[in-house]
C-alpha cells in the first residue's frame, strides 16, 4: 500500500510541476523586463509548495520562530538538508530567497527550467570558479532579498547533520551580512534521501533562529561553527 501510495503521489506531483512551469513561464515574461531578481515568478513557488505539502492530511506542519523582523538587514540564511522536501518546507516561510542551488539541477527537465526562471543561483560544488559567482547573491541581498544555501553541500542520508562548508560564512564575514540558522526536521524521516516511497504519518518542523551578527565573530570557522552549533543543538531539541 506504502508503495502504491507513494506512486500515486509522484504521478501527482509531476502533474503539479508541469502546471507549474506554464504559469511561471507566463510570469517570466511578463515580469521579465521588471523584475530583476525574478522574485515574482518565485513567490509562485509558495503556491507550488502548499499543493506539494498539503495534499497529504497526515502529515503535520510547525513554524516556529518566523518573524520578517528578523530578516530586516541583509541576511544570509542556512540552512540544514535532510530531505527533497526541505525546498518546499522553506517555501512555507513568509518570505522568498534567492537560493544557491547545484548546477546539475538545471539539467533536470522541468524542475531544471523552473529553478532558473525564478532567479536562482547554480554553482557547480566541484569548481572553485563558480563558488566566486556566489557574489551574485551580494546585490539581492543588499536590496533585502535573503540568499539562502545549504552549508552541508548535499542532503544527509541519515539525518545527521554533514560538517558545514565555509561559502556562506566567508560572504556574509565579507559584506557584513547577518547570518539566519534555519532548522529542518521531519524530512528524511518523511523522505530520506535515495528513496523514493513516502512514510505518511510524519510531523514537520521548520524553526527559525534568532539572526547572529557576523561582525562580532573574528574569523569565517567561527561564525561557521556558531551556525552549526546552534542549528545542531535545535535539530536535538525537536521533538517531532
Amino acid at each position: 500500500m506504502r508503495s502504491f501510495l507513494s506512486v500515486l503521489m509522484w504521478a501527482y506531483w509531476t502533474i503539479c510541476f508541469h502546471l507549474c512551469l506554464v504559469i511561471v513561464v507566463i510570469l517570466f515574461v511578463i515580469t521579465y523586463p521588471f523584475d530583476k531578481y525574478r522574485q515574482i515568478p518565485n513567490k509562485f513557488l509558495k503556491v507550488l509548495a502548499w499543493f506539494i505539502l498539503k495534499i497529504i492530511p497526515t502529515w503535520y506542519f510547525r513554524i516556529k520562530g518566523a518573524d520578517s523582523a528578523k530578516i530586516s538587514k541583509p541576511t544570509m540564511v542556512v540552512a540544514n538538508h535532510q530531505s527533497f522536501l526541505d525546498i518546499p518546507l522553506l517555501y512555507l516561510l513568509p518570505w522568498t530567497m534567492k537560493w544557491v542551488t547545484k548546477k546539475s539541477l538545471l539539467k533536470i527537465p522541468v524542475l531544471g527550467w523552473i529553478t532558473a526562471m525564478t532567479g536562482h543561483l547554480p554553482i557547480d560544488r566541484k569548481s572553485l570558479r563558480s563558488f566566486r559567482t556566489m557574489d551574485a547573491l551580494v546585490e539581492p541581498i543588499q536590496k533585502g532579498i535573503p540568499g539562502l544555501i545549504f552549508p552541508e553541500g548535499t542532503r544527509s542520508r541519515t539525518g545527521d547533520m554533514k560538517p558545514f562548508k565555509n561559502g556562506a560564512f566567508a560572504l556574509a564575514k565579507k559584506y557584513n551580512f547577518q547570518i539566519l540558522p534555519v532548522v529542518l526536521k521531519g524530512g528524511h524521516e518523511a523522505m530520506p534521501r535515495g528513496s523514493w516511497r513516502f512514510s505518511f504519518n510524519k510531523n514537520f518542523v521548520v524553526s527559525v533562529l534568532n539572526p547572529i551578527d557576523s561582525s562580532v565573530f573574528e574569523s569565517t570557522e567561527q561564525l561557521r561553527d556558531e551556525a552549526f552549533g546552534q542549528i545542531q543543538d535545535e535539530l536535538t531539541a525537536i521533538k517531532l
